[in-house]
Formats: C-alpha cells, sequence, structure tokens
C-alpha cells in the first residue's frame, strides 16, 4: 500500500498551489481521503477530507474556503487545491486514507509521506 504525493514547494502569499496524492496497493474507490499538515513545532492538524464518491467534503476551520478536495476515482488519485496561500500555511503536508471518519478528521489507516509547502511573505 502506497500513497505517493506530489505538488510541494515554493510559493508566495496569496498563490496557488495543488498537491496530488497517487494510491497504490489498495481499492482506491473503497477509501476516504484527507490531508493533514504539521507546522514546525506544532501539532498535526486535519485539513479536509472526502468521501469514497467525492460527493462529501468538510474542512480544516483554518481553511475558510481557500482549499479544496477532490478525488477522480478512475486515476486512483487524490487533490488539494490550495488558493490565497498565507505564510502560516507553511507545514509539511500529509495525504492519508482510511475509512469514513477521516472525512472529519478521524485516525487514517494508511499515510503518505509528507511533503513541504512554503509560503513566503
Amino acid at each position: 500500500v502506497q500513497l505517493q504525493a506530489s505538488g510541494g514547494g515554493l510559493v508566495q502569499a496569496g498563490g496557488s498551489l495543488r498537491r496530488s496524492c497517487a494510491a497504490s496497493g489498495i481499492m482506491f474507490d473503497s477509501y476516504c481521503m484527507a490531508w493533514f499538515r504539521q507546522a514546525p513545532g506544532k501539532e498535526r492538524e486535519f485539513v479536509g477530507g472526502i468521501n469514497w464518491r467525492g460527493d462529501s467534503t468538510s474542512y480544516g476551520d483554518f481553511v475558510e474556503g481557500r482549499f479544496t478536495i477532490s478525488r477522480d476515482n478512475a486515476k486512483n488519485t487524490a487533490y488539494l487545491q490550495m488558493s490565497n496561500l498565507k505564510p502560516e500555511d507553511t507545514a509539511v503536508y500529509y495525504c492519508a486514507a482510511g475509512d469514513g471518519r477521516i472525512v472529519v478528521g478521524g485516525r487514517p489507516s494508511v499515510w503518505g509521506q509528507g511533503t513541504l509547502v512554503t509560503v513566503s511573505s
């Protein structure tokens, strides 16, 4: 089982970035997907989640409409589109898979590797 994330990097404040998370070794359309992040010196926090069909999402309070999670089950890939990024969004971002509970921030059963997103002011 592997979740391969891509799309991290450096972006200026106010900019946008899209992260992808490609799954292998699992029946992707049987899993809900979620994104978490961990900023330096802070605990890991829930960014958002999406159900297996892709028709239900939820987000952490800090998102405030700036991020969108989607998925393409035909490509075994989930996406995190981030817009209007702020310096405080700088963190290592992780994708994860699990049952329905992760849609609202529950514990995942599979973690992808984290990749750093840096937002410069």
